[in-house]
């Protein structure tokens, strides 16, 4: 009996632990991409009873047909599970087959591709909030193969969002503070205090990095401000960049390119460190990654993979002490792991990683982690990039608000700020 008590008091713990987001669970799946139809720029975002769309579109390298599925799961503000049952907040089916694929072609690695367009007429989101893309293979929830975030908005409350220096003198010409201020008064919602509201901030998209603030500066009935620096970010720097449209011609940054019959080995040209340098604006993607080609027709199935080698010459050529080092952007899913660490080669006195990638054009940094943190996600880009208040960022607002007595949190606001536009 004790036995089973536990097991029921460690089953939330297990259930999160199986639904991690922006997870691919099996090795043959790459290139998972989610975002607006027609915008492959864009986060994954869809308002409340509106008639947009997303785009999926993902690779299965065993080039075989399987039969894959999703579903949505429903999540608080912190990417709990929701306590609702799906019928509470999906109209139509629970799951919905992936009918739409095609065999690559013209390319030396062969895959298959699908794609999807969500939400489908016969399953669709009926509440506001956090939601968990799961995809699944042969209608088995427990055979889950990955998992994408995306917002259901639902337009509520009025925000208005302004870039500001952080109030710490220190950190004036670093970071970069975001004052929001939000206004209740035509929300046809009934606060009962300041905590009734949770603010998520997200610098481009990453929610590694995200900030949550649930008490106010300042509160004046249906008046919100959040004004300190509980919203402050360090500024980072404009992220590198390697141009992988063609693996027949050698952009800018390739150094190298080894065709095979069977292989293809890019090697970028080798990276150092930036942090002292003089900050220089330049265009990139704050990040992330799109799948193009300049080799041929269409980009979802006729591009190639390679296996992409990247070098970071530290300074002196020695190892930084007691840091790990690790890439960083959509390329790894932002997540300092395995897959991503930069291993040091002493004989070379440099650091070097591979990814297997898509044809596209990639957005990347450089990310020290401490030795000894336990926790992948304490990192700096002090060490590697820099932090300049000068930078180039997108700032996403998150309203989120739970009624008495609700069992999952609603996103009722829903703002971008970007920081080259202000100023």
């Amino acid at each position: 009996m004790k036995k089973i008590i536990l097991l029921l008091l460690l089953l939330p713990a297990l259930i999160v632990h199986a639904q991690l987001p922006d997870h691919i669970y099996q090795p043959n799946i790459h290139s998972v991409k989610l975002y607006k139809s027609g915008d492959i720029y864009s986060y994954p975002v869809l308002s409340l009873n509106g008639g947009d769309q997303l785009e999926l579109h993902f690779d299965d390298m065993d080039a075989d047909v399987k039969n894959y599925y999703y579903t949505y799961q429903l999540c608080n503000a912190d990417w709990s599970p929701s306590n609702l049952q799906p019928f509470d907040y999906i109209r139509g089916f629970q799951s919905n087959r992936i009918t739409t694929y095609r065999y690559s072609s013209i390319s030396l690695d062969r895959y298959t591709h699908y794609d999807a367009t969500l939400p489908d007429r016969n399953c669709v989101p009926t509440r506001s909030g956090n939601y968990l893309l799961k995809v699944f293979l042969n209608n088995d929830t427990s055979q889950l193969f990955f998992t994408k975030r995306f917002l259901v908005t639902d337009s509520r409350v009025s925000i208005a969002t302004q870039l500001m220096e952080p109030f710490n003198v220190e950190l004036s010409r670093t970071d970069q503070r975001i004052r929001i201020v939000i206004s209740t008064v035509n929300s046809q919602i009934n606060t009962l205090s300041p905590q009734d509201l949770k603010v998520v901030v997200l610098q481009n998209n990453i929610w590694l990095t995200a900030a949550t603030v649930d008490r106010p500066s300042i509160y004046r009935g249906n008046y919100y401000e959040y004004n300190d620096d509980a919203t402050s970010f360090p500024g980072g720097r404009e992220w590198r960049w390697v141009d992988l449209r063609s693996m027949q011609l050698m952009s800018d940054r390739v150094q190298k390119i080894s065709d095979s019959a069977k292989q293809t080995h890019i090697f970028v040209k080798p990276d150092a460190e930036r942090r002292g340098q003089i900050y220089v604006y330049y265009r990139d993607l704050n990040g992330i990654y799109t799948v193009e080609n300049s080799d041929g027709n269409n980009p979802d199935w006729q591009s190639d993979y390679g296996y992409v080698h990247f070098t970071f010459v530290p300074p002196g050529n020695r190892a930084y002490a007691g840091k790990d080092l690790y890439l960083f952007g959509e390329l790894t899913n932002y997540s300092p792991d395995d897959a991503s660490r930069m291993v040091f080669n002493p004989e070379k006195g440099v650091y070097e990683g591979t990814l297997f990638l898509k044809q596209g054009y990639y957005n990347y940094s450089y990310i020290a982690v401490d030795s000894r943190e336990k926790d992948r996600n304490r990192f700096s880009f002090g060490n590697t990039e820099g932090n300049y208040n000068n930078t180039e960022n997108n700032y996403t607002v998150l309203v989120y608000y739970k009624a008495f007595g609700a069992r999952s949190d609603e996103l009722i606001g829903y703002a971008q700020l970007n920081t080259l536009i202000v100023r």
